[in-house]
């Protein structure tokens, strides 16, 4: 079975059920461009023959939404398999690891040229991790968002995450999204701008919940429990507890008695 499938013109999907992870794969006249590779070696091998059977043409590159291991260790198959740049943004690039890293990097907005077609990758800022980045099909009308959005689960936040911030991040994103555009999120099925714009607020809330709380003095170790959360609060102790670490001097007071 191809697990790949078409959303718009020469812009295939596949959603593999290790992780629930999308792997997009990009035509153009040049080739072929790879978005995300899956957790491992082998996993990466697979996508390489799911591939093969879609399409013969040359791999172009190789792009990493972020520098996870369930994004980014299938690297090393397509690199093994023909000498492509890995390109990421330069802060995922340095956070990857030794054999799967990316050699091609960029700070702020860059374009891969397919021959008929350019592909945009902009960073819109820190959120689910440092090095996030997004890919703009502007001829397809399609978004692939990486772990930004997701849609078969919570938002994602982890130690390297920055809460504050994930809300402007998905504020830039939104800019990049029309009303019919089809934004590929990193895990789950495609969504619209409606799905990205909800995701937006309830991340929001998350933010302006924890400044709220520390500037009421409350201790980071009781926010959790203190108010109500957009999100099952078992799921947010990262959030909190990196939102606390992040927020400048000026909004934290000191504990509440």
């Amino acid at each position: 079975m191809q697990p790949f499938g078409e959303i718009a013109d020469r812009v295939w999907v596949a959603r593999y059920e290790a992780y629930d992870v999308n792997v997009t794969l990009v035509e153009g006249e040049a080739g072929l461009l790879v978005v995300d590779t899956r957790a491992s070696l082998d996993e990466g091998r697979a996508v390489l023959a799911d591939l093969r059977r879609l399409s013969s043409r040359p791999l172009v590159a190789v792009v990493n939404t972020h520098e996870h291991f369930d994004h980014t260790f299938g690297n090393e198959a397509f690199v093994e398999e023909r000498a492509v740049p890995v390109i990421a943004h330069e802060t995922a690039a340095a956070h990857m690891r030794a054999s799967v890293p990316a050699d091609t990097t960029f700070s702020s907005v860059t374009a891969v040229d397919l021959g008929d077609r350019a592909v945009e990758l902009v960073h819109p800022g820190r959120g689910h991790t440092g090095g996030d980045l997004v890919v703009r099909l502007g001829d397809a009308d399609v978004l692939l968002a990486g772990d930004l959005v997701e849609e078969s689960g919570m938002p994602s936040y982890g130690d390297d995450s920055y809460p504050l911030e994930w809300p402007w991040s998905l504020d830039l994103v939104l800019e990049l999204v029309g009303p019919d555009t089809v934004v590929v999120p990193g895990h789950g099925a495609p969504v619209g701008r409606d799905f990205v714009q909800d995701q937006r607020s309830a991340i929001g809330v998350v933010a302006q919940t924890i400044r709220d709380l520390a500037a009421r003095g409350v201790p980071v170790d009781q926010a959790l429990g203190t108010t109500e959360w957009p999100y099952p609060k078992e799921h947010l102790a990262d959030a909190v507890r990196r939102g606390y670490e992040q927020l400048p001097r000026s909004e934290k007071r000191l504990p509440l008695a």
